[in-house]
């Protein structure tokens, strides 16, 4: 079975964001970059079939050359190599076309993605890849088991869980609970050393329109400033609402 992972590199959760000067573009500046979280899920699930089923996996990043360290720790984490795209992530439509091109010609069984990118958080991509090459689909999975032919899924939906089939080649999209938080892999020495010398395939992108013209970006509102009412001064926190908050 060959399974191809698409991962994103994203800024870590802590990071300080800033946009340029114009407001068009991320601020890369002092920022480290990490595993998209709902991808690494997705990673760890498809090297315990690696493991358990003798999968290869493989896994595939759209982005320039700034985006190896993150691929470098996937494949530290276990997959076998590496496909870089070398074009700007600009747009799902862009991304998806980029990984349906090299699913189709790589002919994988399994394609795992994360439910969305914690960057932009627009979740389109695993859909869009799955219309593309004609697909079954599975999002929000939190749950995945392959025999032979037939990937046996969980999904979460509001209120409970899903419990579905798909037969292969299929996409399925991850997220939390893909694996216990505890069952993620963390690189060790062994695993970062064989990481060096694991094949990254850098290939040019496929010409694609473009959808998505960026206008601008902008930072939310900074919050204002708070008062502090004693909990027992019920009457101060009424006035306040009334005559400042204006909410009563």
């Amino acid at each position: 079975m060959k399974i191809l992972v698409c991962i994103s590199s994203v800024p870590d959760t802590t990071a300080k964001i800033n946009f340029t000067s114009d407001g068009k573009e991320f601020d890369k500046n002092g920022v480290q970059f990490v595993i998209n979280p709902h991808d690494e899920f997705s990673l760890t699930r498809a090297v315990e079939l690696q493991e358990k089923q003798g999968a290869t996996v493989t896994i595939l990043t759209v982005g320039d050359a700034s985006v190896e360290p993150v691929m470098r720790k996937a494949l530290a984490i276990g997959a076998n190599d590496g496909i870089r795209i070398d074009a700007d992530a600009k747009d799902d439509f862009f991304v998806a076309t980029q990984i349906a091109k090299a699913a189709k010609e790589g002919g994988y069984d399994l394609i795992l993605t994360g439910k969305e990118s914690i960057d932009y958080n627009g979740g389109a991509v695993p859909g869009l890849v799955a219309g593309m090459l004609d697909y079954g689909f599975v999002n929000g999975c939190i749950g995945l088991e392959v025999e032979g032919t037939t990937a046996k899924v969980v999904r979460e939906i509001d209120g409970g869980k899903e419990k579905a089939s798909v037969a292969l080649p299929a996409v399925i999209a991850g997220q939390k609970g893909m694996v216990e938080e505890s069952a993620l892999r963390i690189p060790n020495m062994r695993g970062i050393m064989q990481a060096r010398s694991k094949q990254i395939t850098v290939v040019a992108a496929e010409p694609t329109e473009t959808k998505v013209t960026v206008v601008g970006y902008e930072k939310p509102a900074s919050r204002g400033t708070v008062t502090l009412v004693d909990k027992d001064n019920v009457a101060e926190l009424v006035r306040l609402l009334h005559e400042e908050a204006k909410v009563i």
